[in-house]
């Protein structure tokens, strides 16, 4: 899988609302707050699912309501089109 050039990664963040290119980590990063911890592990076990379907797994934080998700694919070297999708399940599932 081809890291996204600069171009398409900025083209791709433009249609995935809150995401952005955390340059530091290599890859795209985004927090999600809910209204307690129950809903914060409800989501992050939604996500899991599909990242495990997706064979694509993120990094990420939990802190009581609070869910930091990092996506790169680290085989790769960077963002690629796998870090768009998940991003974009990851929206879906958020709502």
């Amino acid at each position: 899988m081809a890291v996204l050039t600069e171009s398409e990664r900025e083209a791709a963040l433009a249609g995935l609302a809150g995401w952005r290119f955390d340059a530091g980590r290599n890859g795209i990063a985004r927090g999600f707050r809910f209204a307690d911890f129950s809903e914060a592990f409800a989501f992050m076990t939604r996500v899991a699912l599909a990242a495990e379907k997706a064979d694509h797994h993120p990094e990420w934080s939990n802190v009581w309501n609070r869910v930091d998700v990092l996506l790169s694919t680290h085989d790769a070297g960077g963002v690629t089109r796998k870090d768009i999708a998940l991003a974009a399940k990851i929206d879906a599932i958020a709502g």
